[in-house]
């Protein structure tokens, strides 16, 4: 056996040892007072080692990337991120000895930077976001390196039959709950894998559950849905860290959504805030995309006399966005007044009060 072969097998057991030492992610319940009959669950992937949803990404990225073949010793591998994919792509370069580039947009969060230095990444950043495939190719054949990109290998990468990918992990956790098959499952698209991998699971198992697609304002996905032009593109990034994207995504499939929301940004961070007043610790901006995701489903099971249960996405923690999403002069900065936005997101989950009519629908 050559020593590129034995490199990858060693490598391969590095991370799967790193796995079994990694418990399962949370399942939390957010009573909805305003929405009886309606159970909200929470999947806490704030909990992984590195933070966030991605962990379970980068994981199955690098495996794909070594069982193919693409990684070899000692050589840089390369990824265009927002943040939260780097910081757990870092983590596993680091368990395996491998120099990381992160490339992501200047105004990534210094948090997320830090958190890629502390597992020994370096950050490239770029101005332009529309700009940061192009620059990893280009960081990626000048240092004979691997560009791992996320956005076209996020889908197939993940196991999405079983080996405790987050469909099967969420069915496993609701086995007790008195509404065991959830009606929905509710995730925001960064590269659209978290759904790909939602909707082939239930689809597999024979469930009937529906998948609910939660974008962001900036994005092309929700656009892409409706209208079915691959070609869509936005000259400016998300402003919801980690999720939208200005192109459609080679991961993303539609066909595998049953239904999506478009969410304006103030409404996803007053949603974020208040999810973080219910459960008495911040959260990331995606999981109040996913939160008005939740509502709109669950008032709409209510409204046709329906019960049953919800589970949606918590994304990350909210300590990586200190000085930006949590911080009142940035969001004054930004032009985001959300008090009377909170107030309205309170007033749907606790007295099942219509959200604002800005929230763009298909096939809810």
């Amino acid at each position: 056996m050559n020593d590129h072969r034995q490199w990858a097998r060693e490598a391969i057991r590095i991370i799967e040892a790193d796995f079994q030492r990694s418990a399962d992610t949370h399942l939390i319940p957010l009573p909805l007072p305003g929405l009886p009959g309606i159970e909200l669950y929470f999947k806490d992937e704030s909990s992984h080692p590195t933070g966030s949803l991605k962990h379970r990404l980068a994981r199955s990225l690098f495996l794909y990337a070594l069982c193919n073949g693409w990684l070899k010793p000692g050589a840089p591998v390369i990824e265009a991120s927002s943040g939260s994919t780097a910081i757990s792509e870092a983590y596993f370069a680091r368990l395996l000895g491998l120099p990381f580039i992160a490339v992501m947009p200047a105004s990534t969060s210094r948090e997320k930077i830090t958190q890629i230095a502390f597992y020994g990444g370096q950050s490239h950043l770029v101005d332009d976001p529309t700009q940061i495939y192009a620059e990893s190719e280009r960081l990626a054949r000048e240092h004979d390196g691997h560009f791992i990109d996320q956005f076209t290998y996020a889908e197939r990468a993940t196991d999405w039959r079983a080996n405790n990918n987050i469909a099967e992990s969420i069915f496993q956790q609701m086995r007790f709950e008195q509404h065991p098959e959830p009606a929905w499952l509710i995730s925001s698209p960064g590269t659209g894998g978290t759904t790909a991998t939602l909707g082939r699971y239930v689809r597999y198992r024979q469930h009937c559950t529906r998948v609910l697609c939660a974008d962001a304002e900036r994005s092309v996905f929700f656009d892409y849905y409706r209208s079915g032009d691959a070609n869509l593109r936005l000259d400016c990034g998300s402003r919801i860290e980690g999720i939208g994207r200005p192109r459609v995504e080679a991961s993303f499939l539609p066909k595998v959504i049953d239904a999506m929301v478009k969410v304006p940004d103030a409404l996803s961070l007053a949603a974020m805030h208040y999810l973080a007043q219910r459960l008495g610790r911040r959260v990331g901006g995606s999981s109040g995309t996913n939160l008005i995701g939740a509502l709109i489903a669950a008032k709409g099971m209510v409204d046709a006399g329906e019960s049953g249960s919800i589970v949606a996405i918590l994304c990350d923690g909210g300590e990586r966005y200190a000085t930006t999403y949590y911080d009142p002069a940035w969001l004054k900065e930004q032009g985001y007044e959300l008090d009377v936005l909170i107030s309205a997101v309170a007033a749907c989950a606790e007295r099942g009060e219509a959200l604002p009519e800005n929230v763009l629908r298909a096939n809810i």
